[in-house]
């Protein structure tokens, strides 16, 4: 699990690289901040993968709250917007997982 890495982008044009994902990484919740963060993943694989935003909640029972996985068609790029309310707040971070972390890469934007 890495933490992924956020850019500001400013007034001005801002040159944003992609970098490799894990099969399961983290953002920072002061990355996230109020107003959400917004996740590209690029898919550079033969093959669709599945990206999942996980809800650190629990339903009114106790149990796990469920976070439906989102494809992205392979040779292809999806943007994802990443909530305040998916922070856990007992570890201030939020979880994204994904099905393959081969040739994947991601930017990260704070809002």
């Amino acid at each position: 699990m890495a933490l992924l890495t956020a850019v500001s982008v400013t007034g001005t044009a801002t040159n944003v690289a992609g970098a490799a994902v894990s099969t399961s990484d983290t953002i920072a919740a002061g990355d996230i901040g109020t107003r959400g963060c917004l996740l590209n993943v690029i898919n550079g694989a033969g093959a669709p993968i599945n990206v999942t935003l996980v809800d650190p909640g629990t339903t009114s029972a106790g149990n796990p709250a469920t976070a439906p996985p989102q494809a992205v068609a392979n040779a292809t790029d999806r943007w994802f917007y990443v909530s305040p309310a998916l922070v856990d707040l007992a570890t201030q971070v939020a979880t994204v997982t994904f099905s393959s972390a081969t040739t994947i890469t991601y930017k990260l934007i704070r809002l």
